[in-house]
């Protein structure tokens, strides 16, 4: 019987070995930018509509439960702030990255895992055509690039309908909603938020790619891989955020302490 703990190192180390494959041969020339903006196309296409549309309930779900406790604790005037930080610092790059990798990562493993059954792949390194530099690159770079740009969709359709909640249907005060914010966040919060989306986004385009490049057994091996694929990109990114608010806490001050 095999030894879990042994496999899922083994699984670990090879996983880490392709990510180094992966950052060698982004600077290698040519580039493939065609195949770049057609993954980055299709990406966003099966991602924004989702995203938009969980980006509403977020942002209300926390206005309306930040200005429910804001209000017990007698510091109504603070909830602007503490929704528009939630979104930016947290939710908005989670919400980005568990969409991308669940619509684009999974097309995305779907894919390579195909070729793989197909032996397209090992026809690819008889002619001496890398397919990590081909295939893997451009869907990467694109996954990170998508992640950024649906990030500030996420940021801007999020805060608006916390706004909209907590306003309208809290009673709140559009002034202090958005004083408090004027008087807690800082740029920072918004860079950090962005650099999560593309750490995330490129975490989740490498889990795909790998769990597809590496699918085996047939058809059922490549759904099987697709499952595995967004099972691990979750948790990985859930990990992700937690190393990155951590070390973002500790470098960066905080207004108002």
């Amino acid at each position: 019987m095999a030894n879990p703990v042994s496999g899922a190192l083994r699984h670990s180390g090879s996983f880490f070995a392709y990510c180094l494959d992966a950052l060698r041969a982004t600077p290698r020339r040519p580039f493939q930018v065609r195949e770049m903006i057609q993954q980055a196309w299709f990406v966003s296409s099966v991602s924004i509509l989702p995203t938009a549309l969980v980006a509403i309930p977020f942002g209300a779900v926390i206005a309306l439960q930040l200005g429910t406790l804001t209000s017990q604790l007698g510091a109504q005037s603070y909830t602007g702030a503490a929704s528009v930080l939630a979104v930016v610092r947290e939710a908005g790059p989670i919400v980005t990255a568990l969409l991308i990798a669940g619509a684009g990562g999974s097309a995305i493993c779907a894919d390579l895992g195909a070729r793989k059954i197909r032996e397209e792949l090992d026809a690819m390194e008889v002619l001496g055509i890398d397919p990590i530099q081909r295939l893997v690159v451009p869907r990467v770079v694109a996954c990170m690039i998508v992640a950024v740009l649906l990030n500030g969709l996420v940021n801007v359709v999020g805060v608006s309908g916390g706004y909209f909640f907590n306003v309208v249907m809290q009673g709140g005060t559009p002034g202090a909603y958005l004083a408090s914010f004027q008087a807690l966040g800082q740029i920072q919060d918004l860079v950090i938020g962005e650099i999560k989306a593309l750490v995330f986004g490129m975490m989740a385009a490498l889990v795909a790619s790998y769990k597809g490049m590496t699918a085996k057994g047939g058809p059922k091996g490549v759904g099987d891989a697709v499952n595995q694929s967004v099972v691990i990109s979750f948790m990985l990114l859930f990990a992700l955020n937690f190393v990155i608010t951590s070390i973002y806490f500790q470098i960066v001050p905080q207004k108002g302490t």
